[in-house]
């Protein structure tokens, strides 16, 4: 069985949606890791990374363990919460990926193959999620065109990396925009958090 890590940074992570109040962009971010969380627990074991406390206490309510942020990035905090893993097939799910479903995670899990990983890519070019057919193939490369260095890496080490095209895990927000475009298709907890935004 596979186990989903989800990094979270807070609120904080998500300077771009500077156009609302601090406290909308926390409700915000909060609301997209919950439906997240929502996909993934339903799917399989799922750990949270992250130091805000208010992300810990909601994902330790939904049923997700917690493992605390050592700092340093994206990257740390993912090699943090799959250091607490055993073997086996490990999902890395970024929490901005409010549209996420069940089923778009079982995709990702069947689309890793032996030996190697499947990635989502961002349309800019960063990674939204991975699978790991171990743990131990991961490596710290987040950041712009973190993809193509995925996929370079997996090839460094005779995996193979295959691209997964998956609309839901393909679609992360990073501004208000987004959120008003996505409205329709984001999950209930992230829609409710929208509408509680002063127009």
């Amino acid at each position: 069985m596979a186990t989903i890590v989800v990094p979270f940074r807070g609120p904080g992570g998500k300077q771009r949606l500077a156009a609302v109040s601090e406290e909308a962009r926390a409700a915000i971010a909060l609301a997209m890791l919950a439906d997240v969380l929502e996909a993934c627990l339903a799917s399989a074991p799922t750990v949270v990374v992250t130091n805000d406390a208010a992300a810990r206490d909601l994902a330790e309510e939904m049923g997700a363990r917690t493992v605390g942020d050592p700092g340093g990035g994206q990257g740390a905090a993912v090699t943090a919460a799959l250091a607490s893993l055993g073997q086996g097939v490990a999902l890395i799910v970024n929490a901005d990926l409010p549209c996420a479903e069940p089923a778009d995670l079982l995709a990702l899990a069947c689309a890793v193959p032996a030996g190697g990983m499947a990635l989502v890519e961002a349309s800019d070019g960063t990674t939204n999620a991975l699978g790991l057919s171990r743990p131990d193939l991961f490596a710290q490369l987040y950041g712009p065109g973190s993809a193509a260095r995925f996929r370079s890496h997996a090839a460094s080490l005779g995996a193979e990396a295959v691209a997964v095209d998956l609309a839901n895990l393909r679609t992360d927000v990073d501004t208000v925009d987004q959120l008003e475009l996505l409205r329709d298709r984001v999950g209930a907890h992230t829609r409710a958090a929208i509408s509680a935004v002063p127009s």
